[in-house]
């Protein structure tokens, strides 16, 4: 197939990063445990993708640069480069100074390969400011990213909701407990699934006919929440997904499914871009619900 280019599930060719996204999550499941690892960052991660070498892809992916290869070709590329147009031709237009930002941020010398998280942990400052850059990159992407159509259902769906049941855990769990708090502050009733006593099964039985599931998880998806998700849909319950990309296990649960790349630093994710995300959605539900 060389020189080929990857086919969508209707038989078109993928010629740009969305028509790419598609055909990933077609063929999620028919890919061996390597080249999932490879889909899953390089949609999590497609200005890196669209900027930097292979070698070094393959090094903040974890991977081998023939892994890189062997997946370029198995979703119908010729080889890398071919599949990194793809990426490029999604930074054209008002992309670009941001491309060239992350370019900045991946090749400043104070971000070398140090500890594995690219800086000095004996220096705090340095860790301090990295965080702090890494979270406005990864707010400038979700700026840019958001479906602003499925941000509006989302609230939509939470005001029309006789109460909301939040399943987030683990490192999504602040977020969670926030939304929690938070829900409750502008009139919404909100119930935590906690799974206390390993009863979240139980607790999601309390969801009523009108109540809406609200599921966090992220890259690497929580498996009780991933059950959970999976068990409300299966009894019909109405899901809201927030992830971090078309490839993760709930995103095609949600009624609305929201994304939020969230800057991964080792083995450290900002929780900025979701609480961010949570926020706007809080307030305008809030909004809504003193105006009825």
């Amino acid at each position: 197939m060389s020189g080929e280019t990857t086919s969508g599930p209707a038989g078109e060719t993928a010629e740009d990063y969305a028509s790419l996204v598609v055909a990933l999550t077609e063929r999620k499941s028919t890919l061996s445990r390597r080249l999932q690892q490879v889909a899953q960052f390089f949609v999590n991660n497609p200005e890196d993708v669209a900027i930097n070498t292979i070698v070094e892809i393959a090094r903040q992916a974890a991977v081998q640069p023939s892994t890189i290869t062997r997946f370029a070709k198995e979703m119908g590329f010729g080889g890398f480069n071919e599949l990194q147009n793809v990426f490029r031709q999604r930074l054209v237009g008002p992309r670009v100074s941001y491309a060239e930002r992350m370019k900045a941020f991946v090749e400043s010398p104070k971000l070398s390969n140090a500890n594995d998280l690219g800086l000095d942990l004996d220096e705090p400052s340095l860790v301090f400011d990295t965080f702090v850059r890494a979270a406005m990159d990864s707010l400038l992407r979700l700026r840019e990213d958001v479906d602003r159509g499925e941000l509006k259902g989302f609230v939509d769906t939470l005001l029309k909701a006789g109460a909301v049941h939040i399943a987030a855990a683990r490192g999504a769990y602040g977020v969670g407990a926030y939304c929690y708090y938070s829900f409750s502050r502008v009139g919404k009733r909100a119930h935590l699934i906690d799974n206390i006593g390993s009863m979240r099964e139980q607790q999601l039985s309390a969801m009523g006919e009108n109540d809406v599931l609200l599921v966090m998880t992220f890259d690497d998806y929580t498996p009780e929440t991933v059950e959970v998700a999976r068990l409300a849909h299966k009894k019909g319950k109405k899901l809201l997904v927030i992830t971090d990309n078309e490839l993760s296990p709930v995103a095609k649960l949600g009624a609305h499914t929201l994304f939020v790349k969230e800057a991964r630093l080792g083995h450290f994710r900002s929780q900025v871009p979701a609480m961010v995300l949570c926020q706007s959605i809080i307030v305008s539900l809030g909004r809504l619900i003193s105006r009825a």
